[in-house]
């Protein structure tokens, strides 16, 4: 071996990866790789064109993580690269039987292709939640490199039927851990460091459980390890990354905040999601103007742990949403995503109720404007649901807020809970204002109409395509659910979700809801694909003017199987 060659870390016992590389925001010129390591240390990343690129670890409760930015890159890069830890190589590892890892910038010649897809639990030995769309998927490109089956096309002409193999972005869209349904590993973690029967029991507790829990979710898998590592991926929080109902209601968050384990946990929750998720969706020019991630390295770098700044900011963040913005926005050639986050910057007062609070309404305002050939609006929850479970959530949420009296919104308020009926139907008003946005975006009025408005989403474990019919818009209006990654329904739980996507099952639910007095929709919409209910992970791809989308469900561990596609605009 040559001198100046690092040697695997394996070897000599020196630090290691505990999770990562991970690589995340991109942009034609920049990257961003996270890791997380075993003690501080130098983290370098290496290869062909890629320059001087390191950064020292910071340190929040004992664990310590580094992000790595690299720029002057080529738009449309393919670069190979490896990391090295206090001078040594920690990755790739030895005897990985998967290609290497590349840095892939956006831009260049082609189409533009975001994966996405929500909802997945971590591997566990007995295998009860089906084979893993996204390990199948890895499996899949590491099978086919950097070529889609018959070549990539030539010129700006329609593209191959069958080029959707290498995304150019991947975008989970919620439910990346389950911090109230444990595997028997994460169970085992727990029972090692506390009582299992003390609150929250079969639960995560805190911020060092949530650790573990996304060891387990993208470690433990070397397929979805590998895809992290060469796949520029986005995320959004949805409920489970912290609680199953997570800001239902106003009487819900009264309801938690009495809990006495519920300071930990949501602190916990939130700091953990700040540095796992949120740190790599952002841009450098962005992450250098956070004074959160100022003040959390500072801290790491003056007393050795950054957890006190971290906890605080995470308090903060569930108290005041208006004091934290976790939805974003890229721009990326002729296509912009937004990405929203529908959970923690909920208005819930006692004498107001809003899916998003104000300020983020305006930032949301503001970012839906014409003049792209596609806007791309993900939420983790779908904004277009089958009718009849749209109708019945508007008419809950009329009933929880009194419309049938005092009594009947207590009743309102328990079946909310119990069947979580929370999706952005329960915000009528807030459902109302997306509609208007996007109608005048769809019409031309906010500049030229884009081809398509396409809202992005998981959380209903069943995947499908629904269309706006009306109003009549220049742009095609659509939303396009993928869910679950890993984590199907079953028994009745699919029986009824199949009932409700049945057209004629809307009618009694559109008059309970007429009977509250609850105006009808704006919009009105119909699934035109599915519903289909196995693990799936979905690609969208956007060629110029053209917007098209595939499903696509593992047939074993390892391989793909089209469960459907279709033409959006």
């Amino acid at each position: 071996m040559d001198a100046a060659t690092p040697r695997p870390l394996e070897k000599r016992g020196m630090t290691a990866l505990v999770l990562g590389p991970h690589l995340r925001h991109v942009s034609a010129h920049t990257a961003t790789i996270w890791v997380e390591t075993d003690r501080p240390c130098e983290v370098r990343v290496t290869g062909d064109g890629i320059g001087d690129a390191a950064s020292r670890t910071f340190t929040v409760h004992g664990h310590h993580y580094a992000i790595v930015e690299i720029d002057g890159l080529e738009a449309g890069a393919r670069v190979p690269y490896e990391v090295a830890l206090d001078g040594e190589r920690a990755w790739p590892e030895d005897g990985t039987r998967f290609p290497p890892s590349r840095i892939r910038t956006l831009g260049g010649d082609g189409p533009l292709r975001v994966s996405f897809g929500s909802c997945r639990r971590s591997p566990d030995k007995a295998n009860r939640h089906g084979h893993d769309a996204l390990a199948a998927f890895a499996h899949s490109l590491a099978g086919t490199g950097d070529r889609a089956p018959g070549g990539a096309p030539a010129d700006r002409g329609d593209p191959p039927e069958d080029a959707f193999e290498w995304p150019d972005v991947l975008l989970m869209v919620g439910d990346q851990v389950y911090a109230d349904e444990l595997s028997e590993e994460m169970r085992a973690f727990i029972r090692g460091r506390r009582d299992p029967d003390e609150p929250p029991a079969d639960e995560v507790a805190d911020y060092e459980e949530y650790t573990r829990l996304y060891e387990l979710a993208w470690r433990e898998d070397p397929a979805v390890r590998w895809l992290l590592s060469t796949v520029p991926t986005f995320t959004i929080f949805d409920d489970h990354d912290i609680r199953d109902d997570w800001n239902t209601s106003y009487t819900w968050r009264r309801q938690m905040w009495s809990q006495p384990w519920w300071r930990a946990r949501i602190t916990g929750g939130i700091g953990s999601y700040w540095i796992y998720q949120h740190l790599g969706n952002m841009s450098p020019a962005d992450r250098a103007a956070d004074p959160v991630y100022a003040a959390v390295r500072e801290a790491s770098e003056e007393s050795g742990d950054g957890a006190k700044v971290l906890d605080e900011f995470a308090e903060r963040a569930d108290k005041e949403p208006a004091s934290t913005r976790w939805s974003y926005a890229h721009d990326w050639g002729g296509t912009r995503l937004i990405v929203v986050d529908s959970r923690c910057s909920r208005l819930l007062t006692a004498d107001r109720r809003g899916m998003l609070d104000d300020e983020e309404f305006q930032w949301l305002d503001g970012q839906c404007q014409g003049g792209m050939d596609h806007l791309l609006i993900a939420s983790s929850l779908p904004y277009l649901l089958p009718r009849a479970i749209h109708h019945a959530e508007s008419w809950n949420e009329a009933m929880a807020e009194g419309a049938w009296g005092k009594r009947s919104a207590r009743l309102g308020e328990s079946i909310r809970q119990a069947a979580d009926l929370e999706h952005w139907a329960a915000f009528d008003a807030s459902f109302r204002e997306v509609a208007a946005d996007v109608v005048a975006v769809a019409r031309g009025e906010r500049g030229p109409a884009p081809a398509s408005v396409t809202f992005l989403s998981g959380d209903i474990h069943y995947s499908y395509l629904a269309r706006v019919t009306e109003p009549s818009t220049t742009s095609t209006v659509s939303q396009v659910v993928c869910s679950p990654l890993r984590n199907p329904l079953v028994g009745r739980f699919r029986l009824a979700n199949r009932v409700a996507t049945a057209r004629a099952t809307g009618a009694p639910f559109r008059l309970l809801a007429k009977l509250s007095k609850v105006a009808p929709p704006p919009l009105r919409w119909r699934m035109t694909e599915g519903p289909w209910f196995d693990n799936a992970i979905a690609t969208v791809e956007l060629w110029d003017r053209d917007c098209r989308v595939r499903w696509q469900t593992p047939g074993t561990p390892t391989s793909l199987t089209e469960m459907g596609r279709a033409t959006v605009c």
